[in-house]
């Protein structure tokens, strides 16, 4: 059942008794647009593939280059959760923009301490490869953490024999009792809440003694994107993993492959700057775009498309090319399904658009660093928007929006959802646009540097 705009209660993301921290005087001033847009930038790489590739590379069979990989704060933490339980990453000279290469040679996995963040991937992901480790090791994380889903993951471990000791919370903090291996065989779980939970298994799943068979038991299964991200990084090192039927997986004992690895601009950051084009006008080109990809970033040309904008692709070689999206002066609303992680890039844009918009199947991010959908439909409506949230997702109408404050929540995309829409509104004040450091550090620089202003009509700047 839906929830009416006047009816809706103001979000507090720190939980319904708790109170709203004030204000610390920090807020960023989104940039309004002067004018069209004409602006050409590459970006820092993926965090998912990074993050899967790290896992992957610690747990193989001899050491892994990663060639511009993603630096940023989930980056950041999986690194030193690996290195905590004895992976060596070691940063070597690369041809990335954005900082060195990683070399990762696998060691004997032991005991520790990992700091979380509020990093999805750390807190699904390492859990398992810490069961295959020898000792005790300690999970904790951000407050907010605390709020995230895990008792899937614990629940697993548990079910394939590892000592979890949680004190039935479901939740950060936890410790694992690592006995240096994990047996497998069949597992049931519920991954309604995160595709995550199934990575986060199958990515371990090759070191298992008897593989594993994971079978999906929930009724839907969001951002199955990921779960497909996962296995063809798995297929890239000699791992076979078999989807006789949705909801299923066999995962046999196998050797994973050490490998050299590209990593992909991250297109899901690429959304915000893609969809500035619509709201702006004027065109914006992101370079080293993939023909491929499993990405679920790459859904963002056809949404913008169905939204009114004008997309092209020119192939450069080597499988990539410069993905340009230009702002035709008008923006319709879409109805849309499982836009996952794209989902507040895409309502930021509806709160713009000149028809209603409808998203569903999003009822899984109210589990992510923020109830999303509670934030979305609350930061927006204070702008004078016209939002609904219903049980799996938002419907929004249009409205004339006015200046006021917008909360990130720490959430780096409500952040960068609130920049989108201070493009056309003057005085959108982001409270935090840091958060952003999450998985795009360069969020603000690159977001004025597409801003400036070019010197001849035809030129284009270029923030490389």
């Amino acid at each position: 059942m839906a929830i009416s705009k006047t009816s809706q209660p103001q979000f507090n993301p720190y939980g319904d008794d708790a109170p709203v921290p004030a204000e610390t005087g920090g807020a960023w001033t989104a940039p309004r647009a002067s004018g069209p847009l004409s602006a050409t930038l590459r970006l820092p790489g993926s965090k998912s593939l990074t993050n899967r590739e790290l896992v992957l590379a610690a747990l193989a069979d001899g050491p892994s280059l990663l060639r511009a990989p993603l630096h940023s704060r989930d980056s950041a933490l999986m690194i030193d959760a690996l290195r905590t339980l004895g992976t060596s990453i070691v940063e070597v000279a690369g041809s990335g923009s954005y900082g060195p290469d990683l070399l990762v040679t696998p060691g004997e996995l032991g005991g520790g301490s990992i700091d979380c963040g509020l990093a999805g991937t750390v807190m699904r992901f390492i859990p398992t490869v810490a069961a295959l480790a020898l000792g005790p090791v300690a999970f904790d994380g951000d407050p907010a953490s605390y709020r995230r889903p895990m008792r899937t993951t614990i629940d697993a471990l548990r079910a394939l024999g590892v000592d979890v000791s949680d004190d039935g919370r479901g939740t950060l903090p936890f410790t694992i009792f690592g006995a240096g291996a994990i047996e497998g065989g069949a597992l049931e779980i519920d991954a309604s809440a995160s595709s995550q939970f199934v990575s986060g298994l199958l990515l371990a799943a090759p070191r298992f003694t008897k593989g594993l068979t994971l079978r999906h038991i929930g009724e839907t299964l969001p951002s199955l994107a990921h779960i497909e991200m996962t296995i063809a990084a798995l297929h890239a090192r000699g791992v076979t993993v078999e989807n006789p039927e949705p909801g299923l997986w066999i995962v046999p004992p196998s050797a994973i492959t050490a490998l050299d690895v590209d990593i992909e601009p991250d297109l899901s950051n690429a959304g915000p700057f893609l969809a500035a084009a619509l709201v702006a006008g004027g065109s914006v080109t992101v370079t080293g775009w993939p023909e491929h990809t499993t990405q679920v970033g790459a859904r963002m040309a056809d949404i913008l498309e169905s939204m009114g904008g004008d997309v092209t692709f020119a192939a450069t070689g080597a499988g990539l090319g410069d993905l340009t999206v230009t702002g035709t002066g008008v923006i319709h609303g879409i109805t849309l399904d499982e836009s996952s992680e794209l989902a507040p890039t895409v309502a930021a844009v509806a709160a713009l658009a000149d028809s209603e918009t409808v998203l569903t199947g999003i009822a899984h991010l109210r589990g992510h660093e923020t109830d999303r959908l509670a934030a979305l439909a609350a930061e927006i409506n204070a702008l004078g928007g016209d939002v609904t949230e219903t049980d799996d997702g938002l419907v929004i109408r249009p409205a004339p929006l006015h200046a006021g404050p917008w909360r990130s929540y720490e959430d780096h995309r409500m952040a960068t959802a609130g920049a989108i829409i201070g493009l056309a509104v003057d005085g959108v004040e982001v409270d935090d646009i840091d958060t952003t450091a999450k998985t795009l550090p360069q969020f603000a620089e690159l977001w004025h540097g597409m801003l400036r202003t070019p010197q001849q009509p035809s030129e284009s700047i270029e923030i490389l």
